[in-house]
């Protein structure tokens, strides 16, 4: 029996312009809007496209310096001293999709920008948007309104300023959020990466300077959080570029980009530099050696250069391509003779350096076996406990699932069973998982692994997350710390964390752990409630509601009903992730923070010390409380 057609005509396909399928999906162009307070958020994106292009000039030969300023009103202005846009085409390159020169492969051949929609994305998500050419003498400008013309200079005009392109736009209200704004701190890193990635490059915002001599070497040495054991090996061959050393810590810290691109997600090119490494260390030192024994505690920087590179999404934050050209040789393939044959000769010459190499690897080894018992043991209480774990409330969709939904997974670690119980209610059962933790953790500063596995609580949780072994199976994109805003809550957050940067600090280096935010207040009147995190808030609610409105503070988690938890753990939930300290390493932050007490900590408290208002008054906590 045939089915109605509900309508189904000719009228039901619709064919939207460049600018009107932008609006209308731009997750597909910029991933995630956002408004601002994340680092993938899309404005940073936005930013992104546009010295991508001022980036790629340089790479090409051409301007040696970027000025990026952004005010108070959002309104961002990134100008290279490149060619500049041919005068005649500022039309096309601003708003006509699958147009641009970097369709020539010959013009562009290392570019990251290969589909031509990147600027008109830019163009069609601000609400101001003006594009500037400067060439031989003469300049052209064109100004946009949500990607709608609304002044354009018909002929050049004389012009006395360098070659080069200008573009200035401010992010759309309308599309992302009336209170969208830039963090600067996020666009410091960012610009770090570009001096890093092309040494002799400029760069500059708002004035200050960024700027790099030994390009990976300078990244790798800048996220180092503690001294190396032997100097940072930097290896150079066709298209292929890494820096690596090993720390004591635990975990593997890459940093890998394609074109100048960064991508945090790693990706094909990763893949052959781990493998890659591993070869030549059981080639050289003629033994089979395990894989997590040879990678394990190294930093490294990786950067190819590939004709036309595949992303697996628009926001390029993984190489998909097994290509370095068409047609030609495999990526892999490629990235792993460069580096075996680079790292061989490296080692023969060094042999200081090929002995630390080799001390660690065996130092990795002996620690695995040490606890290889405590292991076998902990996955059988483990294997046991899955059955009837009442910690875990897992969800249905997973990050390593190929599902649409996966970069949605989250799990919350609570404190308690009343918190959890609320979260457990109001959750997308989809997405959210729960973790239930029974009070305050182990302090697990200054311990080894082994308590990883000799701690039942731990283990079930590193367990949860699929991390025992290595983070590429890891299970949820955002693991989530959500405890009360009091100082026990505070101290069980900073115990969680000290945990996962003693054992685990890839999470916290790849933006996997976050902080819940939850209000401390609802002020409602008879016809709206509202929800204010802080006192400012607050306050903007009473003249809104009145001064008459009921004002309720919540003390806990366990105070908020699954009804009223589950507006904070939706579309509009409020994450603060948890970031590696710059310029600090983290064993000199764990130490102040969770070592023994010192006399400098209590000063640090005492110097510190702030009176909030509205809290409640409370015993004097002690020190490590007092620090978190």
């Amino acid at each position: 029996m045939a089915q109605p057609d509900h309508g189904y005509t000719e009228d039901s396909i619709k064919s939207l312009d460049w600018r009107e399928h932008i609006r209308l999906r731009p997750g597909m162009y910029i991933g995630k809007l956002g408004d601002g307070s994340q680092p993938e958020d899309g404005i940073y994106v936005l930013l992104k496209e546009v010295v991508d292009n001022a980036i790629d000039e340089h790479v090409m030969g051409y301007g040696k310096v970027v000025e990026i300023q952004i005010d108070d009103q959002q309104q961002v202005s990134v100008r290279d001293f490149g060619r500049g846009i041919p005068l005649g085409k500022l039309m096309e390159c601003a708003a006509q999709i699958n147009t641009g020169a970097k369709y020539d492969s010959e013009v562009f051949k290392r570019s990251v920008g290969l589909n031509g929609v990147g600027i008109k994305a830019v163009n069609a998500l601000s609400e101001f948007f003006e594009i500037q050419a400067f060439r031989e003498g003469k300049t052209r400008s064109i100004e946009f309104e949500r990607g709608l013309v609304k002044y354009e200079m018909k002929k050049p005009g004389p012009a006395d300023e360098p070659d080069g392109t200008l573009i200035s736009f401010r992010p759309d209200p309308q599309s992302f959020t009336p209170k969208v704004h830039y963090k600067l701190d996020y666009i410091r890193e960012m610009l770090r990466f570009y001096a890093w990635l092309n040494p002799g490059l400029t760069l500059k915002l708002n004035g200050e300077t960024f700027r790099s001599k030994n390009g990976l070497v300078d990244l790798v040495e800048a996220k180092l959080s503690e001294t190396p054991l032997y100097p940072i090996i930097h290896l150079v061959g066709e298209d292929v570029e890494v820096a690596f050393t090993h720390c004591t810590g635990y975990g593997e810290d890459y940093y890998t980009f394609v074109n100048g691109q960064y991508t945090t997600q790693g990706g094909t090119h990763l893949a052959a530099f781990r493998e890659a490494i591993v070869a030549e260390c059981r080639t050289f030192f003629n033994k089979q050696f395990e894989p997590n024994d040879v990678r394990g505690s190294i930093i490294a920087a990786v950067s190819v250069k590939v004709q036309e590179p595949v992303f697996e999404s628009q926001t390029k934050t993984k190489l998909g391509s097994t290509h370095m050209e068409p047609n030609g040789r495999t990526l892999r393939g490629h990235v792993t003779s460069v580096v075996t044959q680079q790292l061989d000769n490296f080692l023969h010459k060094h042999a200081p350096v090929a002995k630390a190499l080799q001390e660690k690897i065996l130092a990795n080894e002996k620690e695995r076996k040490e606890i290889s018992g405590i292991q076998k043991a902990a996955r059988e209480r483990a294997k046991k406990a899955r059955v009837h774990n009442k910690k875990l409330r897992d969800c249905r969709i997973h990050l390593d699932t190929k599902d649409k939904r996966k970069e949605e997974s989250t799990i919350f670690i609570t404190e308690g069973d009343s918190a959890s119980g609320s979260i457990t209610k109001s959750r997308d059962v989809e997405t959210q998982a729960v973790f239930s933790l029974r009070g305050k953790p182990l302090n697990c500063f200054g311990l080894s692994r082994k308590v990883v596995y000799e701690n039942e609580e731990f283990y079930l949780l590193a367990n949860a997350l699929q991390i025992e072994d290595n983070l590429e199976d890891l299970r949820y994109q955002r693991i989530v710390l959500a405890t009360d805003a009091d100082v026990d809550g505070m101290h069980i957050r900073l115990l969680m964390i000290t945990f996962f940067l003693q054992f685990f600090p890839d999470l916290i280096r790849h933006g996997h752990v976050h902080i819940l935010q939850t209000p401390l207040f609802r002020v409602r009147n008879k016809k709206e409630t509202l929800y204010c995190y802080n006192e400012e808030e607050k306050q903007l609610a009473l003249q809104r509601l009145g001064k008459t409105a009921e004002i309720t503070r919540f003390k806990g988690l366990g105070e908020i009903s699954p009804d009223e938890f589950k507006h904070f753990i939706g579309d509009d939930m409020r994450l603060e992730p948890v970031m590696m300290p710059e310029q600090q390493s983290v064993k000199e932050l764990l130490t102040f923070y969770m070592g023994k007490n010192t006399p400098d900590r209590q000063s640090y408290i005492v110097e510190n010390l702030r009176v909030e208002g509205e809290l409640e008054p409370t015993t004097a906590p002690d020190a490590e409380e007092a620090a978190a």
